[in-house]
């Protein structure tokens, strides 16, 4: 199969609104089976998924599923349940990852683990992984169920790996970008393919929507990693500065360090090791990081790999589906939060 590389044509405000449009009918479906699939006879768990479930999110992961199903042009059902299952996965993690951290917020308010506390918060995102294996069994398909039990095995591994590497000041960007390739990328990819799998598309249309998710995934994180120390960006619904104080290397203190003068090592290393968490601490760290342009180096990284997803999806013949992908992962890096 041929393939034309398609340009980047980046607007002034790259914006998702496109794939909003896109996946509209087939979110409401999406979103009407997340709604059922939380309730319980126990009330703790859906009020406490509801918590972090009606936040706020940008549902992006199931929203792929659903235009990858347009940008194959299905016509039927079944990736609704399968689009759903993947954000069950994805609230799952982030309700594991807040207990993990010790995060105080989460999409711009009080994370579950602070209101419900650790214990309800860890077993309430043990039910949402298995309602998500209930509906990745109730479609039937061994190949759909491989995929989306792998990319939650490769899930956990990266964020074990990630909490290896935590406080490591030599952490490589090679070693960073497998954790990010892990514990984000995973799932972007896995959402995307199971669309070809349901449409019934060939192996070399099922790679090029994987290769999609997957370089958007990590042009995501690098975006979401550049906002951590971007005193311009708007606030990310999160604590600012949570990944400087956990001293977690992401790509941006990376080439800071690997810039920096003797004497800025000498902080880098005091403050990932936890020596250092203050807030006049962090805004040292924002000064070295904007003073050796980290920021914009790992924007220009998340845009090699919003490239890359675009080019990837060029085997599909021109559409609506397509341009709003493509414009997804302009979005993707442009985004402030």
């Amino acid at each position: 199969m041929s393939a034309d590389v398609v340009p980047l044509r980046p607007r002034a405000e790259p914006s998702l609104s496109p794939m909003l449009a896109l996946t509209a009918q087939g979110m409401n479906s999406v979103n009407a089976v997340i709604l059922d699939r939380m309730q319980s006879e126990v009330p703790l768990i859906p009020a406490l998924a509801g918590h972090l479930i009606s936040g706020g999110g940008k549902r992006l992961r199931p929203m792929l599923t659903v235009a990858g199903a347009e940008l194959c042009g299905y016509q039927g059902t079944r990736h609704h349940k399968l689009a759903a299952a993947v954000e069950f996965i994805h609230t799952a993690t982030l309700l594991h990852d807040d207990v993990v951290d010790g995060s105080d917020l989460r999409r711009g308010k009080a994370a579950a683990n602070i209101v419900f506390g650790n214990p309800a918060t860890v077993l309430v995102g043990d039910f949402l992984f298995t309602r998500a294996f209930e509906l990745m069994v109730e479609d039937g398909s061994l190949k759909v169920l491989k995929i989306l039990s792998g990319a939650s095995s490769i899930i956990a591994e990266g964020e074990v790996d990630q909490l290896v590497a935590q406080r490591h000041v030599d952490t490589s960007e090679e070693r960073y970008l497998s954790i990010i390739g892990s514990k984000t990328a995973a799932l972007f990819a896995a959402a995307t393919r199971i669309a070809a799998v349901v449409a019934e598309k060939s192996e070399a249309e099922e790679r090029a929507l994987d290769a999609y998710g997957r370089n958007l995934g990590i042009a995501f994180q690098l975006v979401d990693d550049a906002i951590d120390y971007d005193s311009e960006a708007e606030e990310s619904g999160k604590g600012k500065g949570d990944d400087f104080r956990e001293g977690k290397m992401t790509l941006p203190v990376i080439l800071a360090y690997a810039r920096g003068s003797a004497e800025e090592r000498k902080f880098w290393q005091e403050a990932i090791a936890g020596f250092l968490t203050e807030d006049e601490d962090l805004a040292h760290a924002v000064k070295l990081i904007n003073r050796h342009g980290c920021v914009d180096a790992t924007r220009e990284r998340a845009r090699y790999y919003a490239q890359r997803a675009i080019d990837a999806i060029a085997v599909f013949p021109p559409s609506a589906a397509r341009d709003a992908m493509a414009e997804a992962a302009l979005f993707a890096v442009a985004r402030r939060y």
